[in-house]
Order: C-alpha cells, then sequence, then structure tokens
C-alpha cells in the first residue's frame, strides 16, 4: 500500500487549471520531494490530500485512505506543516501542543510533546505565549503542531522559507530522525540543494503537470547535469519551449 496515491487529480479556479490530470505514487519510507516553480500546483496539490480544498476529478488516498470519502482515517494519517505562519495569540507553546493532540483524540501526550520540544529546541518556550515568539520560532510549533499525532506520513510545505541557519538545521536532523523510523516525508522547497541531500525522488509540476518523476540520480544522469539545480532548470526550460 502507497502512503500516498494521486489518480488523474484536477484543479480549476475559473479559467485557471491549476492541476491537469496529475498522477503520483509515494512509497511508504520514501523522503520524496515535490518540485515546480511558483504557481505549478505543489499548494493545490498539498491542500487536497490535507482536506482544505477538494479536487474536480480524479482520487487521492493517504495510507489507502480516500481523502473525500474516508476523510477522518486520511487526516488522522497526515501531518502537514504549511507555508503560512498561522497560530491562536492566546496560548503557550504547550497548551498549542495540547490542543492540537485533542483534536485527534489524544488526551495523555504530553511525553510525546515533550520530545517534540526537545527535539525542535523549544523546551525553554514551552510555557511561553505564542504571540511573544519570533517567526523562527512560531515555525517550529507549527512543525510541532504537525508531529503531535504521530503521522505516518508529513507533509512540508515551504518549512525552511526565510528561516535561520540554527531552524534548518534543528528541523533536517529531526525530520531525518522520523524518516528513519518509518514516517513517510513529502517536501516542497525552492531550497534544490535541501532536496538533492534529503530525497531519494523527485517529481516536478509546471502549470498543473506532472513533467518529470524520478529517482533524483536517474534525472541527473539523463539530463547531464552535476546538480538538481540545473537538471531542474533545464527540464523548466525544455518544457516551455
Amino acid at each position: 500500500m502507497p502512503a500516498v496515491e494521486i489518480r488523474a487529480a484536477q484543479k480549476s479556479y475559473g479559467a485557471l487549471q491549476a492541476l491537469r490530470g496529475v498522477d503520483l505514487t509515494i512509497e511508504q519510507g520514501e523522503f520524496f520531494a515535490l518540485l515546480g516553480p511558483n504557481g505549478a500546483g505543489k499548494t493545490t496539490l498539498i491542500s487536497i490530500l490535507a482536506g482544505l480544498a477538494r479536487a474536480d476529478a480524479g482520487t487521492l488516498k493517504v495510507m489507502g485512505h480516500e481523502v473525500v470519502q474516508d476523510y477522518r482515517a486520511a487526516r488522522r494519517a497526515l501531518g502537514v506543516v504549511p507555508q503560512e505562519l498561522v497560530f491562536d495569540p492566546f496560548f503557550s507553546v504547550r497548551e498549542t501542543l495540547r490542543i492540537q493532540s485533542g483534536y485527534f483524540g489524544l488526551r495523555h501526550n504530553d511525553d510525546w510533546i515533550d520530545e517534540i520540544l526537545e527535539n525542535l529546541h523549544l523546551t525553554d518556550k514551552a510555557e511561553v505565549n505564542m504571540r511573544t515568539l519570533s517567526g523562527g520560532m512560531k515555525r517550529r510549533v507549527l512543525i510541532g503542531q504537525a508531529l503531535v499525532h504521530r503521522p505516518p506520513v508529513i507533509v512540508l510545505d515551504e518549512p525552511t522559507a526565510g528561516v535561520d541557519v540554527e531552524l534548518r538545521q534543528t528541523l533536517w536532523k529531526f525530520i531525518r530522525q522520523l524518516n528513519g523510523a518509518g514516517h513517510t516525508i513529502l517536501l516542497t522547497t525552492h531550497y534544490l540543494e535541501e532536496a538533492e541531500a534529503l530525497c531519494q525522488r523527485v517529481a516536478v509540476l509546471h502549470k498543473g503537470q506532472l513533467v518529470a518523476c524520478e529517482r533524483i540520480s536517474d534525472l541527473l544522469l539523463g539530463r547531464q547535469a552535476a546538480t538538481l539545480e540545473e537538471a531542474f532548470v533545464g527540464l523548466i526550460r525544455d518544457v516551455e519551449i
């Protein structure tokens, strides 16, 4: 059973076709990169997986659970770190993670919350109100919220955009540990060197269509490129001709 299975996914917003029949399979335990220029359809695809939007056509499954018909199980199997900094200013970091646990019926989750806080270097901020945190600290809490119910599939949508080097290194160390423990990781990023260092396979979206999906090593070899950035730029240039 794949971790994520997408078949013929389509989505339009008026005259704009955000997704044009996307087919994609991500196996359990993969560290997978979803790349594409701005407006390629990456966030739309993630939003449909997470139940924040609905596809016009096609089927999407998370750990075998269809995201509309079996939405409770699909959402329990998925943890999403969004691009935007969304938080409740009235709660502390620990309270925020406890509330998030409650959404999934987890009442005695403090041991795991403590482990998340330690791995994200948030232990000393546990009782601090969310509104007083820096942007980088808020992003760490978002990552904690995505992990608090121990989902088998974790989606990171531009998790290191605009953050400092320390957070980036802390995040990737923790995420590598989770991947090593069997969690499937789906990463979108414009930092292509991160994708090349972390991921085994990559899919490239362009104007709502999947234009590549293969192992990074095979993509580099096929395009005679030295780096993923070089291969990506060349691929996008070719499909636009």
